[in-house]
């Protein structure tokens, strides 16, 4: 660069902007970017800012922490302004001219969500009372709408809500806690209707009952980070876990840098560690028990009873002469009460044991999930486009909720705290005086 001395900040961002091509330039961006995404998740402090001072607990009361009126004044405005960004990404394919506006739906969608497992015919109705819309969508219409949409459109109006949600949230340093992700299926309800036509769609719960559900796919953020949704898929029949782990990783790779990838024994497979290992994630995951085989004749069993944990590395046989090489780790459940292969959690890793504490991560999806079901719309349709739809739209309203508490802790409280001090409801409530509602 020629640079004779040490640079001020104008001599460095005319040489950024002048002298470096792009190429360099994202180079340096994604190794910066890695580079701070490791120093926060191991604790280290890299400020990407000033640090602020924050009030301590002996500090005078006009200094304490926000209360919860100060808590809602902020949230109101964040909810304003991310669900003027946000929604537009949502749109339906209608003729010009139509008499009910197209955001009376996407209003009506999210009056939906408002109520624990409301449905559409009874959301409806309501909504036509309390409204200050003058024309809203009658159910059926509103059903026909989103029917029209195919799956692969919502999930593309899916990404493009939640990048823009990103983007609301890209410049807070809290967020470049990313980098860790997990992606899991969760279930509906079980289907106790009709399956007539459907076998591809509702197909057999995840324990193996002789019951049938309705089975989705996501890939989140968890960690330190704020835990936003990335995308969702639903699951068919037929599609092998090596699909929907590709699918799901090359969506969150286009938003966000995921260098670590957890999921539970469920993706109990040597292909799925390949293609990840291949993509240069670090990948944790759940394995069968300590008595399951990886092959026939190979048993997994701890060789060195006695110790607490334990790894030792495995070759896992990809078929044609192939193999990868891996690492079981072995710990010992908490007060287990068997002395033989059973007191043992087996976890498979392309790396060492040195960060097996963040696969507790991975809960933090499980717990989104458990957010998320409650405010879906009740249906005992067996149309798979408008399920999926409603479970889509609530992962949405899950990841603003979880963004607005973000932008608001940050303004008040200058940090983030996993724990929120915005309430979904507080955020449902917000969301629903933007519809015009009340």
């Amino acid at each position: 660069m020629g640079l004779e001395s040490v640079p001020n900040q104008s001599t460095l961002w005319r040489s950024w902007h002048k002298r470096f091509p792009v190429e360099p330039r994202s180079t340096v961006e994604t190794a910066a970017r890695t580079i701070l995404i490791k120093a926060q998740n191991a604790d280290v402090a890299v400020p990407r800012k000033p640090e602020r001072h924050l009030p301590s607990h002996g500090d005078e009361e006009d200094e304490s922490d926000p209360d919860d009126q100060a808590v809602l004044n902020e949230a109101a405005t964040v909810t304003d302004h991310v669900s003027h960004v946000v929604f537009p990404a949502f749109s339906l394919d209608r003729s010009e001219g139509c008499e009910i506006h197209e955001n009376a739906y996407w209003d009506l969608q999210t009056y939906l969500g408002l109520r624990e497992r409301l449905a559409a015919n009874e959301g409806a109705r309501s909504f036509t009372y309390e409204s200050t819309r003058e024309r809203t969508p009658l159910d059926h219409a509103h059903r026909e709408q989103i029917r029209d949409l195919s799956i692969e459109q919502v999930r593309e109006m899916y990404r493009q809500a939640v990048n823009r949600l990103l983007n609301e949230v890209a410049e807070i340093e809290e967020f470049f806690r990313a980098g860790i992700v997990a992606i899991d299926i969760t279930e509906a309800d079980p289907f106790t209707g009709d399956r007539t036509g459907h076998e591809d769609e509702i197909i057999g719960t995840k324990e193996k009952t002789d019951e049938y559900a309705y089975q989705q796919a996501t890939v989140q953020l968890v960690g330190n980070a704020v835990p936003i949704v990335l995308d969702a898929r639903p699951v068919r029949k037929g599609e092998s876990r090596l699909e929907i782990v590709e699918d799901l990783l090359d969506s969150a790779e286009e938003m966000v840098h995921a260098d670590n990838v957890l999921m539970d024994r469920e993706f109990d497979s040597q292909h799925v560690l390949e293609m990840l290992s291949q993509r240069g994630a670090l990948v944790r995951r759940a394995k069968a028990d300590a008595d399951q085989r990886e092959s026939p004749g190979q048993a997994v069993t701890p060789t060195r009873p006695g110790q607490d944990r334990y790894e030792t590395g495995r070759k896992l046989h990809l078929g044609k002469n192939e193999w990868h090489e891996t690492t079981l780790i072995y710990r010992r459940r908490a007060n287990s009460e068997h002395d033989d292969h059973r007191q043992y959690s087996v976890f498979m890793t392309n790396c060492g044991s040195g960060h097996l504490t963040e696969y507790g991560y991975r809960w933090e999806i499980e717990s989104g999930y458990r957010s998320i079901k409650p405010f879906m719309t009740a249906t005992t349709s067996n149309y798979f486009g408008l399920r999926f739809f409603y479970f889509a739209f609530t992962c949405l309203l899950y990841s603003i909720w979880r963004a607005v508490d973000l932008l608001v802790q940050v303004e008040l409280a200058g940090e983030y705290d996993h724990s929120p001090i915005v309430t979904a409801d507080n955020t449902l409530t917000l969301l629903k005086k933007e519809t015009g509602i009340g």
